[in-house]
């Protein structure tokens, strides 16, 4: 499922900026969990949505480089370890009363159980955002231009993107039921922001 050692590290954003908690979430909390392969564009649209919703964005890639800084090899599960760090951390902010944007490939079944599961025992809805980019030419270029400046994890090329796109499994069982909302961000991100909020709202 790849892609802190103490209380001094603070929670990231999908950039690796630190997550600010507003004081005044919008309306009922929600989880709204972001999927697709990297580069498709969830890390702008969760960040946007975030900043909507008064929501806390958990992104699992800024954890697993924070675990991979902690020393820990990576040899080791690291990958699995972040996605369960980020529900431990969304499972907190759910329960004081805001909404969180998990920001993750989530591009197998185990994860996507993970947050139906959590919005079970914290008694919230759920919506998945799967982000796709039907432009190839525009998704490589993003992907090759992109810097996360993430300690210990490298940065991804084209070959990383295709090699998740194989990977990706069809929406099956109980995930497939889900509220699940598909956009392309070849579209502008403001108008990405007002489907989900539409389909939030709905």
């Amino acid at each position: 499922m790849s892609s802190s050692a103490s209380g001094a590290v603070p929670p990231t954003s999908g950039r690796g900026r630190p997550v600010v908690v507003s004081p005044a979430p919008v309306g009922s909390p929600v989880l709204v969990a972001m999927a697709g392969v990297p580069g498709a564009g969830k890390s702008a649209i969760a960040e946007a949505l975030g900043t909507r919703l008064a929501a806390v964005v958990v992104s699992v890639d800024p954890i697993e480089s924070a675990i991979l800084a902690a020393g820990v090899d990576a040899g080791q599960p690291t990958g699995l370890a972040a996605y369960l760090v980020a529900e431990r951390m969304a499972e907190s902010v759910l329960r004081v009363g805001a909404s969180v944007m998990v920001d993750a490939v989530n591009g197998v079944d185990p994860a996507r159980r993970q947050w139906l599961d959590l919005a079970a025992r914290a008694a919230v809805p759920v919506l998945f955002v799967e982000v796709v980019c039907s432009d190839e030419a525009v998704h490589r270029r993003r992907i090759e231009a992109r810097r996360r400046d993430l300690p210990g994890m490298r940065e991804l090329d084209w070959g990383d993107v295709l090699a998740s796109r194989n990977g990706y499994e069809e929406w099956a069982g109980e995930s497939a039921a889900a509220p699940r909302l598909t956009v392309d961000s070849i579209r502008p991100v403001d108008d990405l922001v007002a489907d989900v909020l539409g389909r939030l709202t709905a």
